[in-house]
This record gives structure tokens, sequence and C-alpha cells, in this order.
């Protein structure tokens, strides 16, 4: 467990966010505790983009539009990959960490300019960097599943039911995030000046129809590219490299 937190810490918590022991009844689903990703000081270091299943779309609409998106923000504005994870409920998320925290009104600022720029049709909170949100691994309080950090991978196998029967290995967790990095200060300001409305002639988000990676093996997929469609083999070798026995239950209707 001292492990996730770890991570948590590194990529996306303020200092002040949790006591440790909330924290860890939080992540064992003991306590529901949203959370801020602002700290008391008014900075932010994390912002969460959610992409919803929408009535009357093809069920996994909403996975293809968040892989868009993460090639997207790797590929063109040349960010680090975003960890990605389910909600538990009807939604995926992808998780941006910011290694110099920022006042959150520049923070909600940049994700508005992300937001013209790659997905319009997403609705965001005027307060979205302050709005507590639920930090996961955690169970979801009305249907009773689990959000949890995903390999990417896996996205497309939770379209209809984006949550966990059961907790997910604290351990396995902590290592779809250890291999993250923090969007560092220059390539923040270096997004935040090309993304500046005066310099943007028109909404560049992907459409629904765009392929989300060019046809490359899983095995050996671009580095950081999020893919759509890797193995669950690929899944067991990423996490055996990393010395971690994964367990994938989830409930497949």
């Amino acid at each position: 467990m001292h492990k996730l937190i770890a991570e948590l810490l590194r990529l996306y918590l303020p200092f002040d966010a949790l006591p440790p022991d909330v924290l860890a009844l939080h992540l064992q689903g003991q306590q529901n505790a949203p959370v801020s990703l602002t700290g008391s000081d008014g900075l932010t270091r994390a912002m969460m983009i959610p992409f919803r299943k929408t009535k009357g779309a093809d069920s996994e609409a909403h996975w293809m539009r968040l892989c868009e998106v993460a090639n997207a923000l790797q590929t063109t504005l040349s960010l680090p990959a975003p960890a990605v994870s389910i909600s538990g409920g009807d939604a995926y998320y992808l998780w941006l960490s910011l290694e110099t925290p920022v006042p959150a009104e520049r923070a909600q600022a940049f994700l508005e300019r992300l937001r013209t720029a790659y997905f319009p049709e997403v609705d965001l909170a005027p307060d979205a960097v302050r709005a507590p949100v639920a930090l996961p691994p955690c169970l979801h309080p009305r249907t009773g599943r689990w959000a949890a950090f995903i390999h990417p991978g896996m996205g497309a196998s939770f379209a209809d039911e984006p949550g966990l029967d059961m907790r997910p290995p604290p351990n396995g967790q902590a290592g779809f995030l250890e291999g993250l990095e923090s969007i560092d200060a220059e390539g923040f300001e270096r997004v935040w000046r090309l993304l500046e409305p005066a310099t943007v002639s028109a909404p560049v988000a992907a459409s629904l129809d765009t392929p989300v990676v060019a046809s490359v093996p899983a095995s050996a997929p671009p580095a950081g590219l999020l893919l759509k469609d890797a193995t669950l083999e690929d899944i067991v070798r990423h996490l055996h490299a990393k010395n971690i026995e994964p367990t994938f239950r989830h409930r497949m209707s």
C-alpha cells in the first residue's frame, strides 16, 4: 500500500490532500474520501479529464475518444503519457500530472485550452481543478464497483461496465503509475503558448473516425503511445517486468 500511496503523492496529490491514514482507508474501500487536486495554497499539480458514456452513442465511443485525445496529447503536443482509469460507474478518465504546481486558475485555463483544441464535446466544470475527485483505486458509492487505474490495452474491455468487481491489488495499481512522468514547467509553458486562443485558428480535435494508432504490433508499441489493442499477454509481461503478479478479475457481460 505504501508504494501506491507514494506514487499518488508523486504524481497527483497536493502535500496536504488527506492524512495518510484517511487516504489508506479510502484506497482500501473502507471510507469514501473525495479529494481536491488543488492544495490549501491554491496550487494545482494534476488535472483529470472525464470521458463519459453518451446515451445513444456506440458503447466504445467514449473509449475511442479517450484514445484519440491521449495520443494527440503525446504525438502533437509531445506531453508525457497520461494515466488511464475506469470510474466504477460509466466513465474513463485521463490523469495529467504537473512537475511544478501552478495556480488553480491557470491550471483551469490550461485545461480549457486543451478542451477547446482536442475534446470540445467534453463538459468541464468551471472549477474542475478544484472540485473533489474520486481518486482511484476506490469504491464507487452508487455502483459498489471499484474505480481503478488500468493498463491502456485493457480499456475497450470495460466499455460497457467501467469498473471492477474486486479490489485491485495495490502493487498492480502502483505498477501502472511508476513509469509515468509529469509535465515539466517548460512543456507546460510551451503548450500554454501553442494553444493560446489568438494563435489557434480552428479546433484540432480528432474525429471519432480517425484511427487511434497506425497498425503496429502491440508487442512493439511506439514509446509512450496509448495503444487500444494490447493483448493480455502484453499486459502480464509489462507487470512481470516490474515484479508484480497481476490479478484481472472483472465482470464481462
